[in-house]
């Protein structure tokens, strides 16, 4: 059994406020509500009269320092809807109507004006808008409508405007390539559309949502234009790019980023190459080409493609046909020691990052625009990378391999 440890201070004050709770003959937690309520009332009033006192220059009743003809002019009764219920506070009046509070603003109805960050919480987390009017009219007591969640979330399209052209770091050490496809509705027709993402790990092992782009279908002539944003944001050099198998993107890239080197998902490759495969032969099948992408170096896993070649080859001709198409860019992995190597042979880092943006989105089955969809993903965005906190545990390591590879191009 542990014994509950309470420190000394927290034991007086614990002390003090159960005196107090008693001398107010509050016994139950309907009567704590009550209390806090007043609390919260004073605690506004208090603020509002000062407010006062510096909108007119002197305190009450202090009439010798007054240096303005405006004065104070009694009180009015506001009402506003809290998490707690109704709170009661009386807002002070200047006789000339000039004072504008800040605390609670003159047509302010809630007590959070967070109740439009709730909403954003709220649709951040892929809940629909009858979901959010539900807790809204649970919680405050007010109706909110579709159109009116709307323009509360419309107010974060600027800021998504300015966050796609921010500013980026000028060398990226890995950039993760991606598309995810959503519906949306597009003069009068639903159709598909790809949203492109990239995420970069900057040299100090921190990773950043760099973009979100919304596109037709994934092609080279859309993607020319994705590490063209890039550069004009200020990226002068990615080390390494991780794709998955995106249709032209390597030409896109290297049309612009000329040195950088292409890392193709090896667990698509993979996934692609058993699409197809047998259950009675998966098992063994998947033995021997573990035998390839895990070898120890590029000349042993190409002998293994050979050896996997002349066993699968009758039966499942396309498979290493792919693997030798693709090599060029999947093999790129095997110059680097192993922890460089678990970072980019595959893009997971990304897949999580879309997983969750359509566990987000499911709720969504067609958007009606293309800046809805990116006003969702933007919110969802937001809410997931919170919990990017600080580097990778073994970033040391796999810096002082990127410092050796690409000396020639790191200060």
């Amino acid at each position: 059994m542990v014994k509950r440890k309470i420190s000394p201070e927290r034991r007086e004050r614990r002390k003090k406020l159960l005196e107090m709770l008693q001398d107010a003959g509050i016994n139950d937690v309907a009567g704590v509500q009550e209390l806090f309520k007043e609390m919260v009332s004073s605690v506004l009033e208090n603020g509002l009269e000062g407010e006062m006192e510096d909108e007119l220059g002197y305190s009450k009743y202090d009439y010798r320092n007054k240096e303005t003809d405006n004065s104070r002019n009694g009180y009015s009764e506001k009402t506003l809807k809290t998490s707690l219920g109704d709170l009661e506070i009386a807002v002070p009046r200047d006789r000339k109507g000039d004072f504008e509070p800040q605390i609670v603003k003159k047509n302010q109805t809630t007590l959070s004006g967070d109740i439009e960050e709730k909403i954003l919480s709220m649709y951040a987390k892929g809940m629909t808008t009858s979901d959010i009017e539900g807790h809204i009219r649970d919680i405050y007591g007010l109706e909110v409508s579709d159109s009116t969640i709307s323009r509360v979330t419309d107010k974060i399209l600027p800021v998504v405007k300015e966050w796609q052209m921010r500013p980026l770091e000028s060398v990226y050490a890995v950039v993760f390539m991606d598309a995810i496809h959503f519906h949306v509705r597009s003069e009068g027709q639903i159709v598909k559309k790809a949203v492109y993402i990239a995420i970069g790990i900057k040299m100090d092992g921190v990773r950043d949502v760099l973009g979100m782009w919304v596109g037709e279908n994934e092609s080279a002539k859309f993607w020319l234009g994705v590490p063209n944003s890039l550069k004009n944001r200020g990226v002068e050099d990615i080390l390494i790019a991780c794709v998955d198998g995106l249709t032209g993107f390597a030409n896109a890239i290297e049309a612009v980023f000329t040195k950088t080197e292409i890392q193709q998902c090896v667990i698509h490759q993979i996934r692609n190459s058993t699409r197809f495969v047998s259950y009675k032969d998966i098992k063994e099948l998947m033995a021997d080409l573990k035998k390839v992408y895990a070898a120890i170096d590029e000349q042993t896993a190409l002998y293994q493609l050979d050896s996997f070649d002349e066993k699968w080859s009758k039966k499942y001709p396309k498979i290493a046909l792919s693997w030798r198409t693709n090599w060029a860019n999947l093999s790129t992995y095997f110059k680097y020691p192993q922890e460089v190597r678990t970072l980019i042979y595959t893009t997971n880092a990304i897949e999580s990052f879309n997983r969750q943006l359509r566990k987000v989105t499911k709720s969504k089955s067609v958007f009606p625009t293309d800046e809805s969809l990116l006003k969702m993903l933007y919110l969802a965005m937001m809410d997931i990378t919170k919990k990017w906190t600080g580097r990778r545990q073994d970033w040391g390591k796999i810096y002082s391999q990127l410092e050796i590879f690409f000396a020639d191009r790191l200060d």
